[in-house]
């Protein structure tokens, strides 16, 4: 590989594609796929009480922390605004991220930096890059597949094997729900860290596996729970934030490293809670006592249909353990794949009606899609099964199949996922009930315990429960009982309960918040009927910059 002549004298532009996104465009742009990951993925179907936020686009920021070159990164640009900022600066090195729907912005940016930047050399990574014969359908000097932060590195002629700078990442921004907008607060979001890029398990079906060199291939960021330790206490110290989602693939997996952060975590008094994925076997590693202790108060668990024979489920009572999970005030974020190969229109209700039996906070319900690099798309090219013609920018997996399916056809697909997220939705109510119900159901159950950082912790976590979701309870209550009235009959009871153990205050803070809190949902629900959408703000960071 050829190193930059400039090497770290170059100046670098590192952007996402350009916006709007959820409308429908030439460009790939769709209305069904917003730049929202929960509305768009996990809450779509319930309405105004679906939780919204943006999430930035940290793996540029990850390049631009790490390098020592100037650089600028454009997060969220308007075609206009990238324009702009080619013209306005002198770039030698304009990196564009993208994943595998953009592919049609990433070549409009591509022809843009040629009439506008011709000197600039370009660089495309991301999940685009994955596309077979992505070099012929875009202009781009290198398209760096896998991990970019080392690529980058080299490129300009530094040392790729130089310990990794986490920066500090707020994990979303511009959040909302029942049509009101939460106030951005220091420390009120989570911070996220990246402890390492991709997954060891190797599902078939996983793009982040296939992308980062597939089934046990990873790259750790942070070996040991003391380097770990160490980068959370600093951004804990930037952002004021006593959270930290966890941005790896299964990062329970690792119990040695998790111990560590433990003991750690302990002797130094920290009481931060911590999001992680993981799988099912393990979790089971741990004792609720140890899970709550290390600071786990949510979890992304795949919950596949018990007969897909996947092995992070191998031997896994999901149900039983989401329940233990729950009680024990950790929430669960469900995900469970629909038209598996088992998969037929007479079993799928039933498959569907087993993933809702879980009474997760959240639930993600995914097309099975064969995305181009992973295993499972080779497989299905192998044996014809692809769909040909079919618009990248729709190979996502909340639309249709890309593929032929044995039993199920291409547009009775949607069909089925639409109505797995409606039949969770009616079934469970509004993810923030649950979520409300699982932090109450915790400090419950760990009010009292040995340990004050957990205490501290679940106290932390019920100021909220006691406050804001007082108001929104009630407002849930009254309009989930046009829904199903044995939902809202929980609500009610959910409410009552937490009244108990609220002060004068907190009561009458709910009373009032109630009414408002009804209104504003309301007044949402029309917005959105109306076609209503939302789009993050464009963002521009400069590092080392003169």
């Amino acid at each position: 590989m050829e190193t930059h002549p400039k090497k770290t004298r170059a100046r670098v532009l590192l952007t996402s594609v350009f916006g709007p996104y959820a409308q429908d465009d030439e460009f790939g742009s769709r209305a069904i796929n917003p730049m929202e990951l929960y509305h768009n993925q996990v809450t779509r179907a319930q309405g105004s009480f679906s939780i919204r936020m943006f999430h930035r686009s940290w793996g540029i920021m990850m390049i631009q922390a790490n390098i020592s070159a100037p650089c600028t990164v454009l997060d969220f640009p308007t075609r206009a605004s990238f324009a702009k900022e080619l013209t306005e600066n002198c770039y030698d090195v304009v990196g564009i991220s993208s994943i595998i729907v953009n592919v049609g912005k990433v070549r409009k940016m591509c022809a843009m930096v040629r009439e506008l930047s011709p000197k600039s050399v370009i660089v495309v990574g991301g999940h685009v890059t994955s596309i077979p014969g992505l070099e012929d359908m875009i202009h781009a000097d290198y398209i760096v597949r896998g991990e970019g932060i080392a690529w980058m590195r080299r490129y300009l002629g530094e040392d790729a094997q130089k310990p990794i700078h986490h920066p500090a990442i707020v994990s979303g921004m511009q959040t909302r729900v029942m049509g009101i907008s939460l106030p951005q607060r220091r420390g009120g979001t989570a911070a996220t860290i990246i402890p390492s890029v991709g997954c060891p398990m190797g599902c078939n079906f996983c793009t982040t596996s296939a992308f980062f060199g597939g089934k046990g291939k990873f790259e750790n960021f942070f070996e040991s729970g003391d380097e770990l330790f160490d980068v959370m206490c600093r951004i804990e110290a930037e952002l004021g934030v006593d959270s930290f989602f966890m941005m790896d693939e299964n990062f329970l997996l690792y119990r040695a490293r998790a111990k560590r952060l433990l003991e750690l975590m302990k002797a130094r008094n920290k009481s931060w809670g911590l999001a992680v994925f993981s799988s099912a076997n393990a979790i089971r590693k741990y004792s609720m006592d140890e899970l709550v202790e290390l600071g786990v108060s949510w979890i992304w668990l795949g919950l596949e249909s018990p007969r897909s024979n996947y092995s992070k489920l191998a031997g896994a009572d999901t149900k039983r353990l989401t329940r233990e999970l729950r009680e024990s005030g950790i929430r669960v974020q469900g995900s469970t794949i629909i038209g598996l190969e088992h998969h037929t229109p007479e079993n799928i209700a039933e498959e569907i009606e087993h993933a809702v039996s879980h009474q997760t906070d959240f639930h993600q319900f995914m097309l099975y899609t064969p995305i181009p690099g992973t295993q499972l798309y080779r497989e299905m090219a192998e044996q014809g099964r692809i769909l040909q013609g079919i618009d990248p920018a729709d190979i996502h997996g909340q639309y249709k199949f890309n593929f032929v399916h044995p039993a199920i056809s291409r547009d009775d697909s949607r069909i089925f996922l639409d109505l797995a997220f409606r039949r969770d939705f009616e079934a469970n109510g509004p993810s923030l009930f649950r979520m409300a119900q699982t932090v109450f159901q915790g400090w419950m159950r760990y009010r009292n315990y040995a340990d004050a950082r957990v205490r501290e912790r679940f106290a932390r976590e019920m100021k909220t429960v006691t406050t804001a979701y007082g108001g929104a309870l009630w407002a849930m209550e009254r309009e989930f009982a046009k829904v199903n009235r044995e939902v809202s009959r929980r609500i009610r009871l959910l409410r009552e309960e937490i009244r108990r153990e609220s002060s004068v205050v907190q009561r009458a803070a709910a009373r009032v918040l109630g009414p408002v809190m009804l209104w504003t949902a309301r007044r949402e629900e029309k917005r959105l009927l109306a076609g209503r959408t939302y789009e993050p703000p464009t963002i521009v960071q400069r590092r080392n910059w003169a």
